[in-house]
């Protein structure tokens, strides 16, 4: 009796060094402009070529402007690796999809988008949330440059087998309550370090019930609570998103696909080496009040107060609230906030601009919030125009950007300025992510909806 993980990792073992690594094969390899040049580098010094070129994926996301990218890029540090991404891209024959391209994007939502992600593959890239391809129940994590360039040199890594986990949440979710809740409700339960060392398997009806974007969402942030990666078995929801994708198989070939992806399953009666189970009807949506994603609460809850924290607990504990701004035991909701962020490969997708804006339609946004909408590839800011959200969005007074990671990570131009506050719908709320000083509360697209019209973090299922 196999669990998904193992199925999919014991496909693709080449070798095992006893008491040691694996030699994994990897079907499909994204590159971005930030974690690649040494590895480029390294395969000159080295004399090497890039063993399978069909196989890696190229675009400019992470420190790309969101404004004027018909433009010359200003920032000289952002110009230059750029460049010299397209340079490698030509050198070695690689596909790129460079700025201003119809195809990019950031890189775990043009992998979907365009069909290159299927179930059953092992998927790696140069960044920490590759994990969100697991949702098509494929092995998928973040590796480092050195590995990206063993992945260039031989399409295989050397990788220590992960344990197993399941994560199953019964029940379904509440009205207002979506995957980005679901998320951090779970990492407030098993902290940023509950699952380190493990891959994770989600099960359970809700999860089930989740759209592919949602589960893009839950997958991507598994990494927040110390998972290798975690990933979701593909059913008829994987199998319609995929089918006509550009990279997808087609006719015959798809229908002989879908009969292997079927088989993307755990036994019954497979072990994994931990389980938890959460009732998902008890949860809420949630913000975070603190410096990781763990430290989050229910929306209409309290901030934990120090009790029964130890020494070293209670030392980091006040030191996060300190940054934040906030007491031990304050109430979250209607905290006034001046940024909201929507956008990242957490929350960039058509499915999350749709819940924005058919939230704020017929309403307009509070003058003392910037809001940045940043969609997470041409592909969501032509789906934006074709079914009239650009036009809600417009007319409730926010603008929306050009794709790229943006104020995900404060890489490029789009930083939140010291000691002000955004709700933001990406992945990491730790000191200084979005900008040097910048205070970050994580939430679901629909409860930063709530915040840009109300200037404050508000329950938004008090506004509908």
């Amino acid at each position: 009796m196999k669990t998904l993980f193992d199925k999919i990792w014991d496909a693709h073992t080449v070798s095992e060094i006893p008491e040691g690594p694996t030699q994994i094969y990897i079907d499909r390899h994204f590159c971005h402009e930030v974690t690649s040049p040494q590895a480029f580098n390294g395969l000159r010094e080295r004399g090497l070529k890039v063993f399978r070129p069909n196989q890696t994926t190229l675009t400019a996301d992470h420190n790309t402007p969101t404004c004027n990218q018909d433009q010359p890029v200003k920032d000289p540090i952002s110009k230059k690796q750029l460049d010299t991404l397209s340079k490698n891209a030509e050198e070695f024959g690689l596909t790129l999809y460079a700025l201003g391209n119809e195809r990019n994007g950031v890189v775990h939502i043009i992998g979907p988008e365009n069909g290159y992600t299927q179930p059953g593959m092992t998927i790696v890239c140069g960044d920490s949330h590759t994990s969100t391809h697991g949702a098509f129940g494929a092995i998928a994590f973040g590796i480092g440059t050195s590995e990206v360039e063993m992945v260039l040199a031989t399409q295989c890594i050397l990788q220590s087998r992960p344990k197993t986990m399941r994560i199953t949440f019964n029940g379904k979710l509440q009205k207002g309550v979506t995957a980005k809740d679901l998320a951090l409700y779970m990492i407030s339960q098993l902290t940023t370090g509950g699952a380190t060392g493990y891959f994770v398997e989600y099960a359970g009806e809700a999860i089930r019930n989740l759209n592919m974007e949602e589960r893009m969402t839950l997958c991507n942030l598994s990494i927040e609570m110390g998972a290798r990666g975690g990933l979701i078995a593909p059913d008829e929801t994987t199998f319609e998103y995929i089918k006509g994708k550009d990279f997808a198989p087609k006719g015959e070939a798809y229908e002989k696909a879908v009969e292997y992806w079927k088989t993307l399953k755990t036994d019954e009666g497979a072990k994994f080496d931990s389980e938890y189970v959460f009732d998902a009807g008890k949860i809420e949506p949630m913000v975070t009040y603190g410096t990781n994603p763990g430290m989050g609460v229910s929306i209409t809850g309290n901030i934990p107060t120090l009790e029964g924290l130890d020494e070293t607990g209670r030392i980091s504990f006040q030191k996060s609230l300190n940054y934040m701004g906030f007491e031990a035991g304050d109430k979250m909701e209607g905290k006034p906030i001046d940024y909201v962020f929507l956008g990242s490969c957490t929350n960039g997708r058509i499915e999350d601009f749709r819940t924005f804006a058919n939230f704020v339609k017929g309403k307009k946004k509070a003058e003392n919030v910037t809001a940045w909408l940043v969609p997470g590839s041409h592909r969501v800011e032509k789906q934006l125009k074709e079914e009239g959200l650009y036009q809600i969005l417009v007319d409730a007074g926010f603008e929306v950007r050009q794709p790229g990671c943006s104020a995900c990570l404060a890489m490029n131009d789009d930083k939140v300025p010291a000691g002000k506050y955004s709700v933001s719908t990406t992945n990491r709320n730790f000191e200084g992510r979005q900008g040097p000083g910048a205070r970050t509360i994580l939430a679901s697209p629909l409860v930063a909806a709530a915040a840009a019209v109300t200037g404050k973090i508000t329950d938004p299922r008090k506004l509908n």
